[in-house]
């Protein structure tokens, strides 16, 4: 069994090639390894993954059209995970085209292989996002998501309309999840878990935002892992929703899924974890909401539960305990 993982030399993709290569399945990672954040992170990553028996690496962009239907063309996937993605809210403000080239033009361009290329199922990244400044808590994949605050959230919401409509046009088995605000070792420096515990060692100051009235459902990066796979698995069947009026049967083999540890924290707590697992008080400097954020996020994972039997549950002060582990390990104590 070969599984395609886009976005390989990410975050969560590095995480589940290694969960897959270690369960025995053979693994073909792209990448296109941009310098959105350091590429030397990413290249570490790939060296981790680089000698394990089963896992083949390709530079690649997937908005290249030419490349991606090669791809499908000449390799066999029976399962495709698209965790490519240009990643980060506030960078969509400041650079809206890397969001239309890789989140759009790219998520087309892997439908398109799937549509060619059958495949048993394909999952893709979505996002908490998509549900923007939502007061009713906590996060049902049933609310409605029709009003983001980011391009970034814009565009993983045309990801999951565009996914059901391939699905619904060409019978590809479809799921989307969406992650809830994930960390871990080998994290994304650009998130703010990474740049607090940056910050504390070096004894510089971390922006607080909201005045650190916000609140996260912060997601374990092996919580994620787990339930992608289990998603994998749970081939999608036409939706029937007939309890659900505003949701009308359809002939599309599609399913959306929240994956979030469903118990919010407020960033002035998890700041004092941080600072808890460093033995270090952070300097604090305290700034008001950023354009495109949100005050909360909050995951309803009742479905996930129901259908793979799964729910996240990593507690914070153990994640962030791993995370800094792995920060000084790989970093120095310095950063």
């Amino acid at each position: 069994m070969t599984v395609l993982i886009t976005g390989a030399a990410g975050f969560v993709g590095y995480h589940l090639s290694q969960r897959l290569l270690s369960d025995g399945v053979q693994v073909y990672g792209i990448d296109n390894l941009n310098d959105y954040y350091e590429v030397s992170l990413k290249k570490a990553r790939l060296e981790q993954l680089l000698p394990r028996s089963g896992f083949t690496f390709q530079q690649m962009d997937l908005s290249d059209r030419t490349s991606i239907a090669r791809l499908f063309q000449e390799q066999s996937f029976e399962y495709v995970l698209n965790m490519a993605a240009q990643a980060g809210v506030r960078y969509s403000i400041e650079n809206p085209w890397a969001y239309l080239d890789s989140n759009l033009t790219g998520f087309v361009n892997v439908l398109e292989g799937c549509r060619h290329n059958p495949v048993k199922h394909l999952v893709y990244a979505s996002s908490s996002s998509v549900y923007g400044a939502n007061t009713k808590v906590p996060f049902s994949v049933t609310d409605n998501v029709d009003y983001p605050v980011s391009l970034y959230a814009a565009s993983k919401k045309a990801n999951e309309l565009i996914a059901h409509t391939y699905s619904h046009l060409y019978q590809i088995p479809v799921t989307g999840l969406r992650f809830f605000t994930v960390y871990g070792p080998w994290g994304r420096p650009d998130m703010a878990y990474f740049k607090f515990v940056k910050a504390i060692l070096a004894g510089k100051a971390i922006d607080v935002y909201n005045h650190g009235k916000m609140q996260r459902d912060f997601t374990y990066i092996d919580d994620i892992v787990e339930g992608v796979i289990r998603v994998m698995y749970k081939i999608p069947d036409a939706i029937a929703q007939p309890d659900d009026p505003h949701a009308p049967n359809s002939k599309a083999r599609y399913k959306v899924y929240n994956i979030g540890n469903n118990n919010p924290v407020e960033l002035t707590r998890f700041i004092e974890v941080i600072e808890q697992a460093i033995g270090k008080t952070a300097v604090k400097n305290f700034l008001p909401m950023q354009p495109g954020d949100v005050p909360a996020t909050y995951a309803d994972v009742d479905e996930l539960m129901r259908d793979v039997g799964f729910k996240p549950a990593t507690p914070i002060e153990e994640g962030i305990r791993r995370f800094v582990e792995w920060y000084r390990g790989y970093y120095g104590e310095a950063g």
